[in-house]
């Protein structure tokens, strides 16, 4: 994938699916967009609470990617994230822009709808983790599933703006791991 294509990809998961999240919003759950950002708490300690649960949350899924029964999904995901060649502002920017538009989609429009539970076993299912065929992925898939529950029990009880940082976070570290697996050792020795 060339940088453009990169870039292009970013900016549509950006605009899109904030669209997407707000004619969802406006047409069919008859929900302003701009009110998904009216909260209890203030966005600076929204953001606070996202990011801590987002960096807490990626810990302990990065601790369950280094066991030795999912390796050869990690190498795969690690030789395809160290391929795109990503500087740390690249992994800044579609982390921004992923936990930006898909958090608008799906907990600002789709949630509503669906409920917290719902909502988290498809978005973690879309992103191709709980996968029948392969049970290794879909250990990490279930582990996703509460994390992504409790983003959306965060995004209820704080605001959406805790939950785009925790997504944001989630994927900033997560990538940062994978495109840097060669500088780690890929088996842990006490599995």
């Amino acid at each position: 994938m060339n940088r453009t294509t990169f870039f292009i990809l970013g900016f549509i998961t950006l605009f899109g699916f904030s669209a997407i999240g707000g004619i969802i919003m406006e047409q069919l759950l008859d929900i302003r967009f701009l009110t998904i950002f009216n909260a209890p708490l203030p966005w600076h300690q929204q953001g606070a609470y996202g990011l801590l649960y987002g960096i807490v949350s990626a810990f302990i899924a990065w601790e369950i990617v280094k066991l030795k029964f999912l390796t050869s999904t990690r190498t795969f995901f690690g030789g395809l994230i160290k391929s795109l060649n990503l500087s740390i502002w690249d992994i800044v920017f579609i982390s921004f822009c992923a936990g930006t538009g898909e958090e608008i989609l799906f907990r600002g429009a789709i949630q509503p709808y669906l409920g917290i539970w719902i909502t988290a076993i498809l978005f973690v299912a879309i992103h191709g983790y709980l996968n029948p065929w392969n049970w290794r992925i879909s250990v990490y898939g279930l582990y996703m599933c509460f994390v992504i529950g409790g983003i959306g029990i965060m995004c209820n009880k704080f605001g959406i703006t805790s939950s785009i940082a925790a997504h944001f976070a989630i994927d900033f570290y997560l990538l940062l791991a994978l495109n840097n697996i060669a500088d780690e050792p890929l088996v842990r020795d006490h599995e």
